[in-house]
């Protein structure tokens, strides 16, 4: 190996000195240009875009939006007479609307108290102090502690889920803000995980509970309800044994602004219907609890082969308590499907929605009409699958509508009464339009904003082009994004870097939305490269087969169809050179960057993994478990997760990699990165590390330096361009 090196070094000294003088120099004028492209400089170049609707009590509303000429009016919307008013041309019109700062659900306790989670009656918040969940009276500024037997690692509502851990309160309120819904989290015992920071003196460690795959005591919630009816709080301990700490949305109980996930209140508060599930994910198990007493009954139960999941972040079942039903979510078909249940005897009634795509999300019901809306993706065969679109449907699966019938990805904000919607919809490379449609037909009553590119598109932007490639099988349609030089040359030939986010939870390419800047993908390939991204098999929103395409086999990461679509790409587009071929990722996107480089170590030429959960026995339980499966030994000292870690690939590298960790990361603890290191040097691979002191998973304050570093390492290795220099 020592003479290998001796003996490349010798060549580089001999090399002719042409070779030398025809490396193209990039300046640091080069890089100010690139810059042009990031979302800092181009946000602001897009106007009339975002309509977000402030709903009043007679379904009028009222909006603002930032004009070129810099002012925002306020602009009032009547749906009933389908007229929308400028403010500040027509005041009278306006007269005695206000223009409140918005409500938000969650609000400081002030000092150095934790936030408070407040009732829907906006009177009452709840907090977390000393592991015991304490209630403020907002009027009087009373405190009340409401348990008292909270202990540390075995506290109330605490929100932590290994990677997330904050002192927010995870709670949910009856409707009627008389009782609150929450659990004592036993961590007891549970694995702990250690950082410590880079200082001069000694450093402070940073210890706090984190589960891995395979430990046999894990995070455990005992749920409880909290009844604030009488003069003295009462808490009901629910009649079962402690569950798993899981939800069927995401890896924590709590996945948006710190609700709690997968449980609902009957109206009247007197019931609590929630779904307990398995800590491997296979099983989902509907219940409800009577309040009082503390009895729980079992509903139904999902049982799957892989992983089940009911939605993006919240919940896609709904209960139906005037009819004594609920709506339930499930991929049995290999949709994304409703199906309507009896809430006494857990008997189906009816399959609400059929046929190809899946239903995203429920927006709305009535109980009345018996009517359900929803956001769908894939049923409409001429749009791209990614699409998403409001839908309404029979509760007895008849009359499904169409409500939006442009051709876009769609996000939409109902009235309160559900009469109306605001519809806003774009595509990648299409900039937003926005609308008032009727609900139940989807007929357009007033149009709203078409957003403004002119300044931005007279920079010379352009947006990315938007692109379909054959999976692995030479069958499948993936769907992604290519960037290319807005001064491109079809005649020369440039290097390609693939993006990759593989899933299982997301993909690469992310909202299909219009944005102005997405990441630096535009402001790398202005350096002179053709960028991609590519939503591989395994990644959400298509079918149920198609997510779990490597269910069990994590070290896939999407990579045989980065390559198959890749090399399409290079067949289609002659200026792709497909030899100069790169690869990176953060996070998830740097566990898979490696195990290119590693897996595919003759196609990736360089990566960069940064942040990478290179082994998920080093990560949170649920994560890997969920996707993974349970950790199991097999003959000998070897599991399966042995095989996916990227460590036990590391010898094959030929590449140039780029390795990147932030030290104190709470997220994926940098010993993932430091595995990977460890392998390489016993393979004595050459590599480059950078370790980010006092960094979280995001870099933080030295995220601009990591760009500017993943801009050099290409340059100087993919592209064989001297990078700027710099004082």
């Amino acid at each position: 190996m020592i003479r290998r090196s001796i003996a490349r070094a010798a060549w580089l000294l001999s090399a002719p000195v042409a070779l030398c003088a025809q490396q193209r120099v990039l300046s640091a004028d080069d890089y100010v240009r690139a810059e042009r492209f990031l979302a800092v400089n181009t946000n602001r170049l897009v106007f009339r875009a975002g309509v977000q609707p402030t709903w009043l009590a007679d379904d009028r509303f009222w909006y603002r939006v930032r004009l070129p000429n810099g002012t925002s009016p306020m602009m009032l919307v009547d749906p009933a007479r389908g007229t929308k008013t400028n403010c500040v041309t027509d005041a009278a019109a306006c007269a005695g609307i206000e223009s409140p700062n918005g409500n938000g659900r969650r609000v400081s306790g002030g000092g150095t108290r934790a936030p408070l989670s407040m009732s829907p009656d906006g009177k009452k918040g709840a907090y977390i102090r000393d592991d015991n969940l304490w209630i403020r009276d907002v009027a009087s500024s009373t405190d009340v502690k409401v348990t008292a037997d909270g202990v540390k690692d075995f506290g109330y509502a605490t929100d932590n889920a290994g990677w997330i851990h904050s002192d927010r309160a995870i709670v949910l309120w009856s409707p009627d803000s008389k009782k609150i819904a929450t659990f004592q989290q036993d961590q007891r015992n549970v694995g702990e995980m250690y950082l410590v920071n880079t200082t001069a003196g000694h450093p402070e460690m940073q210890r706090w509970k984190y589960p891995l795959p395979g430990d046999s005591i894990v995070t455990m919630i005992h749920r409880v309800v909290i009844d604030l009816s009488g003069s003295q709080p009462i808490v009901v301990r629910l009649k079962m044994p402690a569950d798993q700490h899981r939800s069927s949305v995401c890896d924590h109980i709590s996945c948006v602004d710190g609700e709690f996930a997968d449980v609902q209140w009957y109206p009247d508060a007197s019931k609590l219907a929630f779904v307990s599930s398995s800590r491997n994910h296979k099983v989902a198990t509907l219940r409800v609890a009577d309040v009082a007493t503390g009895d729980v009954r079992d509903v139904l139960r999902e049982v799957v082969k892989t992983q089940f999941e009911s939605g993006e972040n919240v919940p896609n079942w709904r209960l139906l308590t005037a009819s004594n039903e609920v709506l339930w979510f499930s991929e049995r078909d290999d949709w994304g499907q409703l199906y309507l249940y009896d809430l006494t005897t857990g008997a189906m009634k009816k399959q609400v929605t059929t046929g190809i795509g899946n239903v995203v999300s429920i927006a709305r019901i009535d109980e009345k009409t018996r009517h359900v809306w929803f956001m769908g993706a894939g049923k409409a065969p001429a749009r791209d699958p990614y699409f998403k679109s409001l839908y309404r449907v029979g509760l007895d699966g008849s009359a499904l509508t169409l409500l939006t019938p442009t051709d876009g990805d769609h996000t939409i904000e109902l009235s309160p009464a559900g009469k109306y919607f605001v519809d806003t919809w774009s595509q990648p490379d299409v900039p937003p339009t926005a609308v008032l449609r009727d609900a139940m037909t989807g007929k357009q009553i007033v149009a709203l904003e078409t957003a403004d590119i002119t300044k931005l598109v007279a920079t010379g932007w352009k947006p990315p082009t938007r692109i379909m490639v054959k999976a692995r099988d030479g069958k499948t349609d993936l769907y992604g994004l290519l960037y290319t030089p807005t001064t491109l040359d079809s005649t020369k030939s440039y290097p390609i870097i693939n993006y990759i986010y593989p899933g299982p939870q997301v993909g690469s390419v992310g909202s299909r939305t219009f944005s102005a800047s997405r990441g630096d993908n535009q402001a790398l390939a202005e350096l002179g490269f053709v960028v991609v991204q590519i939503d591989g098999m395994g990644t959400p929103m298509r079918s149920k087969s198609f997510h779990d395409a490597y269910y069990a086999h994590m070290g896939d990461n999407t990579l045989p169809d980065q390559v198959a679509g890749m090399k399409e790409l290079a067949q289609r587009y002659q200026f792709i050179d497909i030899t100069r071929a790169g690869i990176w990722g953060h996070s998830g996107g740097g566990f898979a960057t490696a195990g290119a480089m590693f897996r595919y170590p003759d196609f990736f030429k360089v990566g960069i993994a940064e942040s990478g959960n290179h082994d998920n026995r080093v990560y949170e339980d649920d994560w890997g478990e969920r996707y993974h499966a349970l950790l199991t030994r097999g003959p000998g000292a070897s599991d399966n997760y042995e095989a996916e870690a990227n460590q036990s690939l590391a010898k094959n590298l030929k590449g140039k990699l780029l390795l990147a960790h932030g030290t104190i990361d709470d997220n994926v603890p940098p010993d993932n990165t430091l595995l990977v290191v460890d392998a390489l040097i016993k393979a004595n691979k050459d590599f480059d590390l950078i370790l980010i002191p006092n960094q979280p998973h995001g870099y933080g304050s030295a995220s601009a330096y990591m760009m500017r570093r993943r801009w050099d390492y290409f340059v100087t290795n993919l592209l064989g361009a001297k990078a700027p220099t710099r004082d």
